[in-house]
């Protein structure tokens, strides 16, 4: 290796910390804080409530932080925080808080409130969030009619309509037009989907690698939103979250072995990350991906990073990766779907319209940061392009290592 390559690899680690310094300083890692509810309300006004509390979350009652509440004590703090109201009216507690025998890890304690009808009925959830303000409670809802629909309880929408008033979804009456505008913003909002749309483009040299590419993701994606939203396939959202920002470090790594023609330490480097966050989570050190998950990841990444380092032409290998990826990016699509109140019998079209907008948001960040290089070019403002990979993909892979950490790893 000549001294100018091995000067110029040399200094990438250090654009690797500074990119995630940089980074850090705006980026908002995801609550690893979450409860399930389980609503049912009949159609006299009676509401049951089952609230699953992992263990880890109970320990928060505590002044230690440490110590586990009894069931009465857990079931005390639920019922002055969770509840329901019709007309706005509280509805009072007539049964429980009984303490229910749950998995081992858990806790889960059952409510019945009774209400005078179930017009302009609303539910609500404050728990946890005097403890932590990123708590997030993941609500089924069952109503009178037999239909169930999913939503997310946090600081900010604390409380669920689940009749009159604005309870029936807008989504219900909706256009086309609006399931494909929502769509196209979810790209547009989506940071983290952004900036793995954004790696896509850098590692494509060429149209035709990017058409693969764009192909498998697009696959992927289509696929597992399609199972997700119809409840056929319901993932942990934690573990896509985290899965998410490792794809966005995966791509940047791929960028930087691909630029310096020498994967092993980029491989090695990734990959060693991942064993030594299984290490930990066999020491009990708060990680909370499974270790299945954490070793397969390091395989997969190692091999992945070796793979395309070594190929001249990996535009076909990356068909397949990037539909992976794809898969993964389609559960965390789901996710803003399955807060609102999805109307069933309207699913196909939703999905049709929703997958259209995203198709649309991706080929316009694409077709814009082509655009932008183009102009750069044009007008010779642009720096060397290896330059501008070592940068970028340096930035992609400080942002996903700090996603991914700060989605796995709990201090404390």
């Amino acid at each position: 290796m000549s001294p100018g390559r091995s000067t110029r690899f040399a200094k990438r680690p250090a654009a690797w910390l500074a990119a995630a310094l940089l980074y850090g300083a705006g980026a908002g890692a995801h609550t690893l804080s979450e409860s399930h509810s389980s609503w049912q309300i009949s159609g006299g006004g009676t509401v049951h409530l089952q609230m699953i509390v992992p263990e880890l979350e109970a320990k928060r009652l505590s002044a230690s932080g440490k110590d586990l509440p009894t069931g009465a004590e857990l079931g005390t703090y639920l019922a002055a925080r969770m509840g329901a109201s019709a007309g706005g009216v509280p509805c009072p507690i007539v049964q429980g808080p009984l303490t229910l025998s749950a998995t081992p890890g858990f806790f889960r304690e059952e409510f019945v409130f009774s209400c005078p009808a179930t017009r302009d009925l609303k539910i609500h959830s404050g728990a946890f969030l005097d403890k932590v303000a990123s708590h997030t409670n993941f609500a089924r809802i069952e109503d009178d009619t037999g239909r169930f629909f999913e939503q997310i309880l946090t600081r900010d929408h604390q409380e669920i309509e689940v009749s009159g008033g604005d309870a029936q979804s807008t989504l219900q009456n909706a256009g086309f037009m609006t399931f494909v505008g929502m769509g196209v913003m979810h790209i547009f909002t989506g940071v983290d989907h952004m900036s793995f749309m954004l790696g896509l483009v850098l590692i494509s040299r060429r149209v035709r690698d990017l058409l693969f590419v764009v192909t498998g993701f697009t696959l992927g994606h289509s696929l597992t939103l399609a199972l997700a939203v119809t409840g056929i396939l319901r993932p942990d959202a934690q573990y896509i979250d985290a899965l998410v920002a490792l794809t966005i470090a995966l791509i940047g790594a791929e960028n930087i072995g691909d630029a310096t023609h020498r994967p092993l330490p980029v491989a090695l480097g990734l990959a060693g990350i991942l064993l030594l966050m299984a290490l930990a989570k066999y020491l009990g050190v708060g990680v909370t991906l499974p270790m299945v998950m954490l070793l397969g990841g390091a395989l997969f990444a190692g091999s992945y990073l070796m793979l395309t380092g070594h190929m001249r032409d990996a535009g076909r290998v990356r068909l397949l990766v990037t539909l992976v990826f794809g898969l993964i990016h389609g559960f965390g699509f789901a996710s803003n779907l399955l807060e609102m109140r999805l109307p069933t019998d309207r699913l196909a079209e939703l999905l049709v319209g929703f997958n259209i907008g995203v198709e649309i948001g991706q080929v316009t960040v694409v077709l814009g940061a082509l655009l932008v290089a183009w102009l750069l070019v044009r007008t010779r403002l642009a720096m060397p392009r290896p330059l501008f990979t070592d940068v970028a993909a340096s930035f992609l892979v400080g942002e996903g290592l700090f996603w991914f950490l700060g989605r796995t790893v709990m201090l404390g």
